[in-house]
């Protein structure tokens, strides 16, 4: 059974999100639950709408590309998209459980042997990232070319700043457990990391927290892009830039912000924005 929190506090968060009110209003937090396997059920279900929102945002291509969640019963394990699935096909029964050694221990597919190098590792290194996002995004891959982190250029960009890692080496496709090692250490205890001329990956306590900050970060490299492309831009001053990742770039307001999307997933008339 899915419990939803309410905010023991909703006038003071209310008066964060929309100013003075006169009368309490709820305001929308993360589900709890009353038992491992509800927990368990949410969280695939989370994943594979996950990995729909990234195909109507097209960051899929060919079989690359995987969002895991940290299983609520065996944290040393976690889910995973099945090898060569269709990000759009993929519902909560075709995901696949494998642990940090690499071995399927529940699911009917194979998982791609980089999913598993990179998630692994970065799973193991981040005992509090519940979920991670790997995708070779246009914008995010064709920004990690430049082997540079991103610049505080706008508030959506701030929320990054300071709070990413750079890995500026590439190793060739993810085989190899030693370059997951490296990926997480150039994740180190932020929220994203750009790997040089792969892509971007991101992480989170929630799958749409993880989710949100990958499309974000993704928007924020074609913002910078697009901005170098056109001058020289001019980025927000260090104590405006800090003072907004304060604002924005915490847990809950990750998981927040990625609720349209999955709003958006629950009606099939909608259009990716």
């Amino acid at each position: 059974m899915t419990i939803t929190a309410t905010d023991p506090r909703p006038r003071e968060r209310a008066e964060k999100a929309v100013g003075f009110a006169d009368r309490e209003l709820p305001f929308p937090l993360p589900p709890t639950f009353d038992s491992v396997d509800a927990e368990r059920e949410y969280r695939k279900e989370q994943l594979a709408d996950g990995f729909k929102i990234f195909s109507r945002l097209g960051f899929s291509e060919g079989v690359t590309g995987h969002i895991t969640v940290r299983d609520p019963g065996e944290p040393d394990t976690f889910w995973v998209n099945p090898f060569g699935m269709a990000f759009s096909r993929i519902t909560a029964s075709d995901l696949v459980r494998c642990d940090h050694d690499g071995n399927v221990v529940e699911g009917r597919f194979h998982v791609n042997r980089p999913a598993f190098v990179i998630h692994a590792e970065v799973h193991r290194a981040r005992p509090d990232a519940v979920a991670s996002a790997h995708a070779h995004s246009l914008h995010g891959k064709a920004f990690s070319t430049l082997g540079i982190p991103l610049d505080p250029l706008t508030p959506d960009a701030c929320a990054f700043f300071e709070d990413h890692g750079l890995y500026a080496e590439f190793g060739g496709v993810a085989n190899d457990v030693e370059e997951g090692k490296r990926i997480a250490e150039s994740l180190g205890d932020h929220k994203a990391a750009i790997l040089q001329n792969h892509g971007l990956i991101t992480v989170g306590k929630s799958v749409a927290e993880a989710v949100w900050w990958f499309v974000s970060m993704d928007r924020a490299c074609q913002a910078q892009l697009l901005a170098m492309a056109a001058g020289t831009p001019k980025p927000i001053d260090r104590e405006s830039a800090l003072k907004v990742r304060g604002q924005t770039g915490g847990h809950f307001s990750g998981w927040f912000q990625a609720q349209p999307m999955w709003a958006e997933l629950a009606d099939p008339t909608s259009s990716p924005s």
